[in-house]
């Protein structure tokens, strides 16, 4: 059994995570936005640089036998608005202002869409049905459009789709130059609803493009040192697949949902009733629950405002990260949501950042360590920092700069709490999971001010979503409408599904008899949408009628090397072993010496009572008074607030 490579491309740093058995070999690199082929290999040299004490990337490729990748690039482009102009043709007398019920729809509208927008009379006879293929095409073409989705409407609205795009494809064959691609609503989702179909549909032309040349590109440069599997695209469904077999809107927030694989598999090996998630990165704090061993989950998600027919994990983005902009408005301290990202990044590491951020305000507190920081690779300058903390906090409320770091982090660490109670009821089932770069820094604060009693700190938190990738298969899931409540019609789309899902699997390299599938049915009741069980052979479900949109479901996995936990049962505590003692100021005037535990160094079943400090080569954390922590054998540390 070979190696697991996992790979998460965050908006500040890009993750690395090596899996091979039960070791875990794992590091981080500055995302570099304008090439980010170049993180991706700059993470890869460092990885092997770990593994075999100099750079062997061709060696450790050789001996991999999955890489697992996600990136935040198409939720960047979706935030930056850029990206190729959209054409869009909808049916005759359409109306388009439903595109745009809230801001978030029309601002996105405007920015991909504009005004190059098409009516098309699906009622044409074949005689005139071409040539109006061709105007319209061509209106759009000179408006400007690189690219063109067609969605209509009504209750043959896949059919009259499908013409459409036929009669495209004989007047601009694909293999002239220039010709503009052409996507069909319907080739992406099943969705009774005509704006998340349109929508997920816009989407995923906008981000096609930019996803395909570098994602295409990565894997070519991966063959170029020997490797001899497909790059996996890790996607937001939880499954994975090979770049040619991955739809593009899929990438569109698949890192945080690895940090939720990740959660679910902790979940599932602690036996957590309710886990409660931040992945405090360096630009956002993404909030998700895992209750009863599933990830929470929304059947039609939304993406920055916009409904979508795409299932997506209920994760909530805050704008509060180890790279936010901490400054004052109206008198008070405001956190984020803008961000320094990598790039300068905070005004400590030294690269021209001039804003205050809370890197630069635990930096002055003492909490961070600047020469084990960032695994001892990065030199933080505590006279940037200060500088920052005065001119952007101190100085407009009129304070001096310790009573400045007290309220940053006051301010910072509220911030999180609110959203944590915001998103989901707290009771005492609840445990809280602090993972990303910045999550453990304020973990028990955190909890406290949230009512939590019980948290847990992975142990490999830094790299948290790269490793919760781990989890995952290989799969694709499809859905196919059944006109008519028959036999007859189940049978045939059960049929055409299975010759899909036979066909992609067999693109990914593997045989169809070593798949599981995993099959149901989904019902569209007015606004209400819910799935059923059912399975081929089997009758439907008694209670489907005629005026019901009925789809047949189909996931199809090939089970691959998982990443895995170790069991911690029978675990005997011992005395947790201190590194030594770090002065902390903990509030305005107000300093202590903390002592230091380094988690690396511990052994299984090491305790300790706060207050201390936990730290690893990549987080840091501060355990206040009242709470008890524990080490286990997979360096995941239990923390319980003592009554």
């Amino acid at each position: 059994m070979g190696k697991l490579i996992n790979i998460d491309n965050g908006g500040t740093l890009t993750d690395i995570c090596v899996i091979d058995g039960a070791k875990v070999i794992h590091t981080k690199t500055i995302t570099t936005p304008y090439d980010l082929s170049k993180c991706f290999f700059e993470g890869l040299k460092k990885a092997s640089k770990m593994i075999y004490g100099e750079e062997k990337i061709v060696e450790l490729l050789l001996s991999t036998d999955h890489i697992r990748y996600s990136t935040t690039q198409g939720t960047n482009a979706i935030v930056e608005k850029k990206g190729p102009r959209i054409g869009l043709i909808v049916p005759k007398g359409s109306k388009v202002a439903s595109l745009k019920g809230n801001k978030a729809e029309s601002e996105l509208f405007d920015a991909l869409v504009g005004d190059r927008i098409a009516e098309f009379d699906t009622a044409l006879s074949w005689e005139n049905f071409d040539h109006e293929v061709v105007m319209t095409i061509n209106h759009l073409t000179a408006a400007g459009a690189n690219r063109v989705v067609v969605s209509f409407d009504g209750a043959e609205y896949d059919q009259d789709e499908t013409r459409f795009k036929a009669a495209a494809l004989e007047k601009f064959p694909r293999h002239l130059l220039g010709v503009v691609p052409v996507l069909c609503a319907s080739d992406l989702a099943d969705d009774s609803n005509r704006e998340r179909r349109t929508w997920t549909s816009l989407l995923n032309a906008f981000l096609h493009p930019t996803m395909e040349t570098f994602l295409y590109n990565a894997e070519g440069i991966l063959r170029e040192y020997y490797h001899q599997h497909p790059l996996l695209i890790f996607r937001n469904d939880g499954d994975s697949s090979r770049v040619a077999r991955t739809v593009a809107v899929k990438t569109y927030s698949s890192g945080p949902r690895g940090g939720m694989e990740g959660a679910r598999a902790m979940a599932q090996h602690y036996e957590f009733k309710r886990l409660l998630s931040m992945d405090i990165g360096g630009t956002t704090t993404d909030i998700g629950l895992v209750e009863d061993g599933k990830v929470a989950a929304s059947q039609r998600g939304d993406v920055e405002g916009v409904a979508v027919s795409l299932p997506l994990c209920e994760v909530v983005s805050v704008g509060v990260g180890g790279s936010s902009i901490i400054k004052v408005e109206n008198k008070k301290v405001k956190v984020g949501p803008e961000s320094t990202g990598g790039a300068p990044g905070p005004a400590c590491f030294g690269l021209g950042g001039q804003n205050a951020t809370i890197t630069d305000v635990f930096l002055l507190t003492g909490l961070i360590d600047p020469v084990s920081y960032f695994g001892g690779a990065m030199k933080l300058d505590r006279a940037r920092a200060e500088a920052a903390v005065k001119e952007n906090i101190a100085v407009p409320l009129g304070i001096d700069l310790d009573a400045a770091l007290e309220a940053a982090q006051k301010a910072w660490g509220q911030k999180v709490a609110e959203n944590l109670t915001g998103y989901t009821r707290i009771d005492a089932n609840t445990t809280l999971a602090a993972f990303g770069g910045a999550g453990p820094f304020l973990v028990t604060d955190i909890a406290e001010a949230a009512g939590i009693k019980s948290a847990i700190i992975p142990g490999l938190a830094a790299v948290f979503s790269a490793f919760g990738i781990g989890f995952s298969d290989i799969g694709q899931s499809y859905q196919g409408r059944i006109r008519t409540l028959s036999k007859a019609a189940t049978e045939e789309v059960v049929e055409e599904l299975t010759h899909r899902a036979r066909r992609d699997m067999f693109a990914e390299g593997f045989e169809f008899d070593e798949c599981v599938l995993e099959w149901g049915v989904v019902r569209v009741r007015g606004d209400e949408e819910s799935e059923l069980s059912w399975s081929p052979g089997k009758a439907l479900p008694k209670d489907l009628t005629d005026s019901d949109h009925v789809s047949v479901a189909l996931r199809v996995v090939k089970k691959i090397n998982h990443a895995s936990f170790a069991s911690v049962k029978d675990t005997v505590a011992v005395p947790a072993v201190s590194s030594g003692k770090r002065r902390v100021q903990t509030a305005a005037k107000t300093t202590v010496d903390l002592p230091v535990f380094r988690l690396e160094e511990q052994p299984s079943g090491a305790t300790g009572d706060g207050p201390c400090i936990l730290e690893e080569a990549y987080f840091t954390g501060r355990v206040g008074a009242g709470w008890r922590f524990e080490v286990n054998a997979n360096r995941d540390t239990i923390l319980t607030k003592l009554k």
